[in-house]
């Protein structure tokens, strides 16, 4: 598989490197590319793919999507690039959004009730 707007390693998990092209869903990193193109802005990924230790150390759910390798926190700390991405991210099909003051968490885990959005 190869992505136009992003590496593989953008989505690793920080104590596992190569995790991001090992774990991540690819039907998640089609979608997430294809929502960087509508953008037309960067995305900086904070968090993608998380191994269980790294998941517990930054406080994430023991059932996190990030774990299944069906999510991504993008950076965003303005309100224009907030609305693009959300845009963007719906454009492209996703149906699940969590909107932070510096992040927007975006995933496509079916097993988990859509479409939704919630604050943090």
């Amino acid at each position: 598989m190869k992505m136009e707007y992003f590496k593989f390693s953008e989505f690793d998990s920080p104590d596992e490197i190569g995790s991001g092209e090992k774990y991540m869903n690819e039907e998640f990193l089609d979608m997430i590319d294809e929502a960087r193109y509508f953008a037309q802005i960067p995305f900086k990924i904070n968090s993608g793919y998380r191994t269980e230790e790294h998941n517990k150390k930054v406080g994430g759910t023991s059932k996190s999507s990030h774990l299944k390798g069906l999510a991504a926190d993008i950076s965003c700390t303005d309100s224009k690039s907030r609305a693009l991405i959300v845009g963007s991210l719906f454009e492209a099909g996703f149906m699940r959004l969590g909107i932070a003051e510096t992040f927007i968490h975006v995933d496509n885990d079916e097993s988990k009730v859509f479409p939704v959005i919630w604050l943090y």
